[in-house]
């Protein structure tokens, strides 16, 4: 491992920097197994921080290695109706394929928790495929876990349904 310099913040969508950043992360996780392994559009990516910065409750963080993207967690703001505050969705989380294995995910996501407890959430959510066994153990290193209020009850799935244009 290399020591190039490591930095981690909150991107800003007007940042033609980090919008460029943002597209180049998430088109390479979309390209990857775990990510559905095919390119997205480049007008979606050129598109995609205008979009989030329309959106208040969105926020993303990036790693850069060495001012390189490395890093992605694009997150959303939601709400606990049994906690009465928000809490915050992690919906992605991509690190390119030549940064692996240098902590980059644990260094993102506590700047997410960092974010969430500066705006009053009370947890952190998020998705990962069964398969996924690398970014499983990255989770539970953090203190994610996959149970529910009543553990047997068995762990919470994430369900989605997908609707056509």
């Amino acid at each position: 491992m290399d020591s190039a310099e490591i930095l981690v913040l909150q991107a800003s969508y007007t940042n033609p920097v980090h919008a460029e950043a943002i597209g180049v992360v998430l088109n390479h996780y979309a390209e990857d197994p775990m990510g559905g392994g095919q390119s997205l559009a480049p007008d979606l990516l050129r598109r995609l921080p205008e979009e989030l910065a329309k959106r208040p409750h969105a926020f993303s963080v990036l790693a850069f290695v060495g001012g390189e993207p490395a890093g992605l967690v694009n997150c959303f703001e939601g709400f606990s109706t049994f906690a009465c505050k928000p809490l915050v969705n992690v919906h992605d989380v991509a690190v390119m394929t030549k940064f692996r294995g240098r902590g980059l995910s644990h260094k993102m996501l506590r700047k997410v928790e960092d974010i969430a407890r500066q705006r009053g959430c009370c947890k952190i959510t998020l998705e990962v495929l069964e398969g996924n066994d690398v970014a499983k153990a990255a989770y539970a290193k953090l203190g994610f876990v996959t149970g529910t209020r009543d553990p047997s009850q068995g762990p919470m799935l994430f369900w989605s349904k997908y609707l056509q244009a």
